[in-house]
């Protein structure tokens, strides 16, 4: 497989110069102003700020649980600025370094908090998920066809619900969502082709895209296009808004206590589908690390080998599919996603300036535009990769 430049920081200007310098400043002031941080971690928090647009790579503090993994992750990058490191290693190693500036690795007061909790529990209570529950009432009325692609096309869009990416996305106005590759034919062509296997979904953000992504899942129990799905989620706070075990259980709740009785009857088969382990919620330390997938250790490609299908969803699962390099958008999906152990699909807005498989001109549409196509998250993919 050819490569392409992986992408960096470095560069002023550019989409990821802006993570550093807009994205990140914005965070921080949002993180110390949701809880009250002592003067130690919102010095702490500053510092890091101050470094990761200044300074150079530290490596974590020797006592860190994660220590020896960081060590290695980060092999010949130490003490280099880190605009030098790639882009998907140095913004991974952001938030790891924001849970030990607030403390959450610590043995003090703010021992396993999620900084982002305010931010995740906001969007969950919000009007819009409310609404949102309530029109699962009108799935009922359609046909299984029109049923399965509108709770594929909800699990699709609900990944502009990114926290991260809102903090600093442009506010000027709802555009028509553009789907600028679409596989889904094929994507149900692989589920009713191995119905009754093992489905994995690996999730991304909370909130208000993890409940669309546990509707689908419990309509691919429900018709047995999936005997069981395993669901992986984040180790640990991560991205602003990546959802975690904590974070399933709260979609949970808010599924189980809806007005809606369509909603409310979707979370109790779910939790009563964890029960009886049909879905099983599932993490490893490689969620949070800084590396590609196709650097995955073999425990965890294990677990992903005898899947009929792994969905991945939203845009960072999707750098890390494509190793977070500058590919030209018509190289082949499959070409840079062939390291991955069994058959896959990728449900992505785009937020970030990778992305494969867009045909010749459709990239000539969006290129004539002259807007930031690749990184507005009013355009969509789903890609499939059927293996076998």
């Amino acid at each position: 497989m050819p490569n392409a430049p992986v992408i960096r920081s470095d560069v002023p200007g550019s989409f990821a110069w802006g993570v550093f310098h807009e994205r990140h400043p914005a965070l921080v002031r949002q993180v110390l102003d949701a809880l009250p941080y002592g003067p130690a971690e919102r010095a702490a928090v500053e510092r890091l700020l101050e470094e990761s647009t200044s300074g150079v790579l530290e490596p974590l503090r020797a006592d860190a649980p994660d220590a020896a993994r960081w060590l290695e992750w980060g092999e010949g990058l130490w003490g280099k600025p880190w605009g030098e490191a790639p882009f998907l290693w140095a913004e991974s190693y952001f938030y790891r370094r924001l849970l030990d500036a607030t403390g959450y690795f610590g043995s003090g007061a703010w021992q396993g908090v999620d900084p982002f909790a305010p931010f995740k529990a906001a969007e969950l209570a919000g009007t819009a998920v409310d609404d949102e529950l309530a029109a699962l009432s009108g799935l009922d009325g359609l046909t299984q066809r029109r049923r399965a692609e509108a709770l594929l096309s909800s699990a699709l869009w609900g990944n502009r619900a990114d926290l991260s990416f809102r903090i600093t996305a442009q506010a000027d106005g709802p555009a028509a969502p553009d789907l600028v590759a679409d596989d889904s034919a094929l994507l149900w062509s692989v589920l009713e082709r191995a119905a009754g296997g093992r489905v994995c979904v690996v999730a991304d953000n909370a909130g208000r895209e993890l409940l669309p992504d546990l509707v689908l899942i419990d309509d691919l129990l429900v018709r047995g296009l999936a005997a069981q799905v395993a669901l992986f989620v984040k180790p640990q706070p991560y991205f602003v808004s990546d959802a975690t075990t904590a974070d399933v259980l709260a979609a949970l709740g808010r599924l189980r206590t809806a007005p809606s009785p369509a909603a409310a009857a979707i979370g109790d088969r779910l939790w009563r589908a964890m029960g009886s382990g049909t879905l099983v919620v599932r993490t490893h330390p490689f969620f949070c690390a800084p590396l590609p997938f196709h650097g995955m250790p073999a425990d965890l490609r294990a677990e992903f080998a005898d899947a009929a299908l792994t969905v991945f969803k939203g845009d960072l699962n999707y750098r890390r599919l494509a190793g977070d390099r500058l590919w030209p958008p018509t190289t082949p999906f499959a070409e840079v996603t062939g390291h991955f152990p069994s058959a896959l699909a990728a449900l992505r807005t785009l937020k970030s300036d990778v992305v494969v498989g867009i045909d010749a001109a459709t990239v000539a549409r969006l290129d004539g535009t002259g807007g930031p196509w690749r990184t507005s998250g009013r355009h969509a993919v789903i890609q499939v990769d059927p293996r076998r």
